[in-house]
């Protein structure tokens, strides 16, 4: 397969979802208006994914995400930290999660919802979420 370089997801209103994006600790690394619609590129220095903010111009109504949509997942080095830092931001994080298997931890998480209703899955680097 080719190298991933972003995942996109459609928005409502730019300046609502570009802020809290930053507040999550991405920047706008580009910005691509056309006639009927902008592309806004989130990033951070850590990686080359990026993050693509489709924002439809004239759209009014919230968009459907249906029972398809699963989440997009970062890794921070210390979960309960950056959970504390969004949650004094007013992002309203969810509650920290552990997950063990076989007695040993395999994930500790939580997860945010971004202004569009899109969930993002925030882990601990560990195993293979690093």
């Amino acid at each position: 397969m080719a190298k991933m370089i972003h995942s996109m997801i459609r928005v409502l209103d730019e300046a609502r979802s570009v802020e809290f994006y930053e507040k999550a600790g991405l920047s706008v690394a580009d910005r691509v208006d056309f006639e009927t619609f902008t592309l806004i590129y989130m990033s951070n220095a850590e990686t080359g994914f990026e993050l693509e903010l489709t924002v439809n111009k004239g759209r009014t109504a919230p968009y459907d995400q249906g029972n398809a949509y699963g989440h997009l997942a970062v890794s921070v080095e210390e979960v309960a930290v950056e959970r504390e830092r969004l949650s004094k931001l007013g992002l309203k994080p969810g509650e920290l999660v552990e997950l063990n298997r076989d007695g040993k931890l395999f994930g500790l998480f939580f997860f945010i919802s971004d202004p569009d209703g899109y969930k993002i899955e925030v882990l601990q680097r560990h195993g293979r979420f690093l």
